[in-house]
């Protein structure tokens, strides 16, 4: 796999290394982000990146300008404390910035320990294992009666 160092043949890379690079640094922002917080969870948010890149990469719709397009997929975070992975992903689509990774778990930040729909592409409070299955398919159902 071309590492940091190939960056300038980025434009040349397959779709394999582009995605292998892409998890690379979704996994290793997530060990900083929990490191300097010296707070958190790292095992969840490793195992569930691939997928989680995958659903935002290929299969979500959204707008990376418009974080509240109506017609946007809902994505739910049902266990919270993954809430690293969350972070680093709407920090990649613009959502969030750097700074506020750098904040995380930090009281009155747009990161804190478990998602909070008050923060900018968060779309359910969640925490409780589970809690988001049931928010995700009120959500769905809601919006299949205003369409």
């Amino acid at each position: 796999m071309p590492t940091y160092k190939d960056i300038s043949s980025f434009s040349n890379w397959t779709k394999d290394n582009k995605d292998q690079f892409f998890l690379a640094v979704i996994k290793g922002l997530i060990m900083d982000t929990v490191r300097n917080a010296n707070s958190g969870h790292t095992g969840g948010p490793m195992s569930s990146a691939d997928f989680t890149y995958i659903l935002f990469t290929e299969y979500l719709n959204y707008d990376p300008n418009d974080s509240d397009w109506f017609r946007r997929d809902r994505f739910v975070l049902s266990a919270g404390h993954e809430s690293a992975l969350l972070y680093v992903l709407l920090t990649l689509i613009g959502w969030l910035n750097i700074d506020d990774l750098r904040r995380f778990r930090q009281l009155h930040s747009k990161t804190p320990g478990h998602p909070e729909v008050e923060i900018n592409g968060v779309e359910a409070t969640t925490g409780p294992l589970g809690q988001g299955m049931g928010m995700g398919i009120g959500m769905a159902v809601a919006e299949s009666k205003i369409s």
